[in-house]
């Protein structure tokens, strides 16, 4: 990521076109008959040839005005928590390196988000690309009236143009023009966290289910059907009803006491939603053929803040949980007294985030708040203590709190983490630490040889990989979105 002086750049000089030559005043003595060689004193001599630059001058006059009609870029390495701007720079994106890059703008900072499965196919790689996500808005204290849950789709989210020399006219079929639209259901309160889930579709008539459930400061669990809400984007005529943006239902067992975990079960169809608060309460809420039903019973066992919870991918009895205490939790739904089966202290600080690998069912991931991540094999928790010093790999790159990390759907060796010094990481757990080549980060310290991309977004605090768009990423902060795929996943 390149550092650039904040001021426009001045019009550059006109360049000739590929091949093109620098045409020679006419000679009006030329006798008939008679033929001269236009390129003669070009080629006069070895010293000229040399000399001459693509406009007729020399390359060294040339490049000294180029030079000065530049804008000033410092194309040094900018490393996160370490490299500071000076007055008056920015840092600016490397387009080379991306497939695709844009922002959109929100109303109202969103500071958790999530993507929704489409039916627009698995592994697409064509370009414009379409998303439909839903985010919770973060309005500012005296306005908490203006909060609401956005349900989204972008579209004409075009392929990164690298051909600055390319016709403005001349059509493409991977350009367009990004547009957001979106659908609004109101809240009364902020939102700290919100998470989707998809009920398997009956029939190809009817669109599959999609619920949100949306954490929120009041204490209350918001549960939306936003099924014909994501119709709409698509079928025009579809009508919103007033009721349709009301709640299926609220969960009220936190109290008023607002909570920040929230996940929903991966493998329970119908849908098993797990939500936890800052007194250390987890509660449990399944839904039946007749609504929703939640367990009066809390699963305890922290002794602060439940900062996040994720469910096993494959077993529907287990999940794991972090706090500030600084612990990691694994627990068994069928234990009656509600208590962790394993334990362990795996930071000094909160915990902030956890990823359960979806492709290799015992790798967990933990970000921290002291900016250190890790990455712990859950096989080893029933057979030892175990410590910070047990992860399988840790990392403390950033200097900032960890506020997200991802597992790839696809690939167990690539996560992707996001963090309170303004960037998100893409890193590559399958570069081998004793290998002499994986070892060369070209001359830059303090770099990791798994660290894979560094992505800036002002202020992002969450991110997620689109489970149909290979390598694409949804992130989202207190700028707005951000929809970027790299040249590196």
């Amino acid at each position: 990521m390149s550092k650039r002086r904040a001021e426009t750049a001045q019009e550059e000089r006109e360049a000739l076109k590929s091949g093109e030559r620098p045409v020679a005043p006419e000679n009006g003595n030329m006798q008939d008959g008679d033929f001269e060689d236009e390129y003669e004193d070009e080629f006069e001599s070895e010293d000229e040839i040399l000399e001459a630059g693509v406009d007729g001058r020399p390359d060294e006059e040339r490049e000294a005005e180029e030079r000065e009609d530049a804008m000033e870029v410092d194309q040094g390495t900018f490393i996160p928590g370490r490299s500071l701007l000076s007055v008056g720079e920015t840092l600016a994106p490397d387009p080379s390196t991306y497939d695709m890059f844009h922002s959109l703008e929100s109303p109202w900072p969103c500071l958790s988000c999530d993507i929704i499965k489409d039916s627009l196919g698995d592994n697409r790689t064509s370009f414009p690309a379409t998303l439909y996500a839903v985010g919770g808005t973060q309005a500012e204290s005296g306005r908490e009236g203006e909060n609401q849950l956005m349900v989204m789709k972008m579209s004409g989210l075009s392929r990164m143009d690298r051909n600055e020399e390319e016709s403005d006219d001349e059509d493409s079929e991977d350009e367009a023009d990004p547009i957001l639209e979106t659908k609004s259901i109101p809240l009364k309160s902020c939102t700290n966290r919100i998470r989707a889930h998809q009920a398997p579709q009956h029939s190809s008539a009817h669109p599959p289910t999609t619920l949100t459930a949306s954490m929120t400061e009041s204490g209350e669990v918001l549960i939306h059907d936003i099924t014909a809400h994501l119709t709409s984007f698509d079928t025009p005529g579809t009508i919103i009803t007033s009721q349709q943006n009301k709640p299926l239902h609220t969960i009220k067992n936190h109290g008023r006491t607002e909570g920040y975990a929230v996940d929903w079960s991966p493998v329970v169809a119908a849908g098993g939603l797990l939500t936890g608060d800052i007194t250390g309460r987890i509660f449990s809420t399944k839904r039946t053929q007749t609504g929703f039903v939640t367990d009066s019973m809390p699963f305890t066992g922290h002794s602060g803040t439940v900062e996040e919870i994720q469910w096993s991918p494959r077993e529907n009895k287990g999940f794991a949980s972090a706090g500030n205490d600084g612990t990691i939790k694994v627990w068994d739904m069928r234990d009656k007294k509600h208590k962790p089966a394993f334990s362990a202290q795996a930071s000094k600080t909160d915990i902030n985030v956890l990823s359960w690998s979806h492709q290799t069912d015992y790798l967990l991931a933990s970000g921290h708040d002291d900016g250190s991540w890790a990455v712990w094999d859950l096989r080893m928790f029933p057979n030892k203590t175990i410590t910070q010093e047990s992860a399988v790999a840790s990392f403390d790159f950033h200097k900032e709190q960890i506020t997200c990390v991802e597992w790839h759907p696809t690939d167990d060796s690539i996560v992707m983490v996001a963090a309170g010094d303004n960037t998100l990481t893409l890193w590559d757990l399958a570069v081998e630490l004793d290998d002499e080549e994986s070892r060369d980060t070209a001359g830059v310290a303090d770099v990791p040889p798994q660290l894979l991309f560094v992505h800036y977004m002002d202020q992002v605090k969450e991110g997620h990989w689109h489970p149909q768009i290979p390598g694409c990423v949804m992130a989202t902060g207190g700028s707005g979105f951000g929809v970027f795929k790299t040249i590196s996943v």
